[in-house]
C-alpha cells in the first residue's frame, strides 16, 4: 500500500479492498472481509498489532487456535456488516472490528463464567475500557478513521459468536443461551444477505 501511494490515500484504500458502500452493493462483496487485514497509517497498524498480541495471548489458549481464528474473522465481518449499514457514507478499513469481537469474548465469559473470579474482573475491566472507547468516539464525532458503528458490530458479533463456539477450558455454556445465539446469529445473517444481495 505504501509503494502504491500511502495506506493514508483513500484511492489506494479503496484499490486494496477498503469497506465502501457503492462498491459493495456492486457486487464486490469481499470488501465486507478485506478490512479487516488493511490499516490506515503506520499508527493504525503498530496499534491493532499490540491489542491483537496481548488479547490474542491469552485468548487463543481458552478458544483454541480454530476457534480463535473463527471469532476473530467473523467478528470482523459482522463489524463491517454494522458499518455498512449504519456508517453508509464512510471508507472503513481496520481490524479493530476483530478486535472488539475479541473484547467481546471477554465480556462473554464474564456473563457465563461468573463463578470464576479472575474471568469475572478481567471482564468487568474490559467492559469498561470499552464503554470509554465507544463513548469518546461519540463524543469525538466518530473521530478520524474511527468507525464507531463497525466497533460496537464486531464487539456483539464476538459475543454472540462465544456463545455459539463456546469456551471447552471453562467449561459448557448453557443449551438455553447458546440456541438463542444461534437463533440470532441466523436471522442476522439472512437479514444481512437479504441487504446486501437485494441493492
Amino acid at each position: 500500500m505504501t509503494l502504491s501511494g500511502g495506506s493514508n490515500n483513500s484511492r489506494v484504500l479503496l484499490l486494496f479492498g477498503a469497506k465502501f458502500n457503492p462498491l459493495i452493493e456492486q457486487g464486490q462483496v469481499w470488501r465486507l472481509v478485506m478490512p479487516i487485514f488493511l490499516h490506515i497509517g503506520l499508527e493504525h497498524l503498530v496499534l491493532n498489532c499490540v491489542s491483537i498480541y496481548f488479547l490474542g495471548k491469552q485468548l487463543e489458549w481458552l478458544l483454541g487456535k480454530k476457534r480463535f481464528l473463527a471469532i476473530y474473522i467473523l467478528s470482523g465481518i459482522g463489524g463491517n456488516l454494522a458499518s455498512y449499514y449504519f456508517n453508509p457514507n464512510s471508507i472503513s478499513a481496520g481490524a479493530s472490528t476483530s478486535i472488539f469481537g475479541l473484547f467481546g469474548i471477554y465480556i462473554m465469559m464474564g456473563l457465563e463464567f461468573k463463578n470464576l473470579p479472575e474471568i469475572k474482573i478481567y471482564a468487568r475491566q474490559i467492559a469498561l475500557l470499552v464503554l470509554l472507547n465507544i463513548g469518546f468516539s461519540f463524543f469525538d464525532g466518530g473521530g478520524i478513521n474511527v468507525d464507531t458503528f463497525g466497533h460496537i458490530g464486531g464487539l456483539l458479533a464476538g459475543i454472540l459468536f462465544g456463545y455459539v463456539l463456546g469456551i471447552p477450558r471453562l467449561g459448557k455454556i448453557k443449551a438455553f443461551r447458546r440456541y438463542l445465539a444461534i437463533v440470532l446469529v441466523i436471522v442476522l445473517l439472512i437479514l444481512s444477505v437479504k441487504k446486501v444481495f437485494t441493492i
